[in-house]
């Protein structure tokens, strides 16, 4: 299978592209931020100039108003008492009207110098008009009264008034423009926005469409790479299969070739012996052939008893339950451990690689038993269940650590299991014992 290579630092390129939209985010929302603030202070600028220019215009045009109707009635109020409250009045306003000029003077742009020195100097004559008239102590008469108002103060009044309303057209044309500018700034501010996001956007979409190419990619390898798993585990659970297989093929005719050849020669040799003992009276030579006899069923002894544990022929003649007897025996006389082998309802057509099977994990099982554990007391339980078969072999030897003891004895059992679709669980803690649990699926 060819073995597909990844582009070099993939997660470097992510993070790159990434923290770089992050980066240009941040930045176009950091520029937006200020641009806006500076078109608030801008607008927030122009509204306050105006108004204050607004209302510094209405107050001129106010008071000017009012000079001419406190001139009006100071002129033709026959009471001269009131005559003066009216001339007081026309001081005030006339001060706070001259206030006002300077006041607006500060805030003179450069188009609105002309008509304002023309206010000036309208209202200088103004005030030199009215002085004369204030200066003279009878005042004037009714009909001349009616007269400086109609020939002088009305018509100097009108005139300053329509230059106060030349001056606010001015101020209102500027304050048109001024909104014209930030309409045209909150414009290119728009056209910036909308430029920074398109940007934004198409980053950010070339970095999904490599993410998700690079995703799907890794996701097609992942899933090569696990059907790789799955086949090489398939492959090796076969391979296991097999070489059990084979172990116990080969265990079967060693323990026939040693029970038939060996075991048949070693008899045959003990007879021969015992014939000749009894044809040759002969005493050195009789204690010789007795010594020869003795060591020839020792050999047969030692070679029964290995074809019985690599393969045990009353496995195959007699079935497992007899097997497993015999077995508990076995290690009951080498031991002292006390076996109890309890297997009711156990079907006698289980085929061999089950049989085998679980001779071998109960041999394991009660081997660890008579070697490690130390028990007294042991019990190998078979049952069925419906389509399953569960073993269990338990002792109360002083137990061990399941999750670091892991022996290649334990590591066969399990594979055996597993071979068969079954599961094989170990319960153990110090100083309470051992759980061998096997469930096997039974065959249709």
């Amino acid at each position: 299978m060819p073995v597909r290579r990844s582009p070099r630092n993939p997660r470097l390129l992510l993070f790159a592209g990434f923290g770089g939209l992050l980066l240009l985010m941040a930045l176009a929302a950091l520029d937006d931020i200020r641009q806006i603030r500076s078109i608030e202070t801008r607008s927030d600028a122009v509204r306050n100039s105006f108004v204050e220019r607004n209302r510094l215009l209405n107050q001129i045009r106010s008071d000017l108003y009012l000079s001419g109707t406190w001139i009006r009635d100071y002129l033709l109020e026959p009471d001269r008492v009131k005559a003066q409250s009216q001339r007081a009045s026309f001081e005030r306003t006339r001060r706070e009207l001259r206030d006002e000029m300077r006041g607006y003077r500060s805030l003179l742009r450069a188009e609105e110098r002309p008509p304002f020195e023309n206010l000036e100097r309208d209202l200088t004559g103004y005030w030199n008009v009215i002085d004369p008239v204030l200066r003279r102590a009878q005042g004037l008469s009714g009909g001349e009264g009616y007269v400086f108002l109609r020939d002088e103060i009305y018509p100097r009044r009108t005139g300053m008034i329509g230059i106060v309303d030349q001056i606010s057209g001015l101020n209102e044309h500027e304050l048109n423009k001024r909104i014209l500018l930030i309409t045209e700034l909150f414009t290119g501010f728009r056209i910036r926005v909308a430029i920074t996001m398109l940007a934004a956007l198409g980053l950010g979409a070339a970095l999904a469409l490599f993410s998700g190419r690079r995703i799907l990619a890794y996701e097609r390898e992942a899933a090569d790479h696990l059907r790789d798993i799955e086949q090489a585990r398939s492959e090796l659970k076969d391979l296991s299969a097999r070489l059990v297989e084979a172990q116990e093929t080969e265990r079967r005719s060693i323990s026939r070739e040693l029970h038939d050849e060996v075991g048949q020669s070693l008899s045959a040799l003990l007879v021969t012996l015992s014939n000749m003992a009894a044809e040759m009276p002969d005493g050195r030579i009789s204690t010789h052939l007795a010594a020869s006899r003795e060591l020839a069923e020792s050999s047969l002894r030692c070679v029964r008893s290995m074809a019985l544990l690599l393969r045990p022929s009353m496995l195959d003649d007699l079935g497992l339950l007899p097997a497993l007897q015999w077995q508990a025996r076995e290690i009951s006389k080498r031991s002292g451990v006390v076996i109890h082998v309890d297997a009711e309802g156990l079907p006698e057509s289980l085929p061999d690689e089950y049989r085998t099977a679980i001779y071998r994990v109960v041999q394991e099982a009660l081997h660890n038993c008579e070697q490690h554990a130390g028990a007294k007391n042991a019990r190998v339980t078979i049952r069925v269940h419906g389509n399953a078969l569960a073993l269990s072999v338990q002792d109360d030897g002083r137990g061990f650590d399941a999750s670091s003891v892991r022996g290649m004895g334990l590591v066969g059992m399990e594979e055996r299991i597993s071979n068969l679709d079954g599961t094989c669980n170990i319960e153990a803690e110090a100083g309470k014992g051992t759980l061998v649990m096997v469930r096997l699926p039974l065959p249709a």
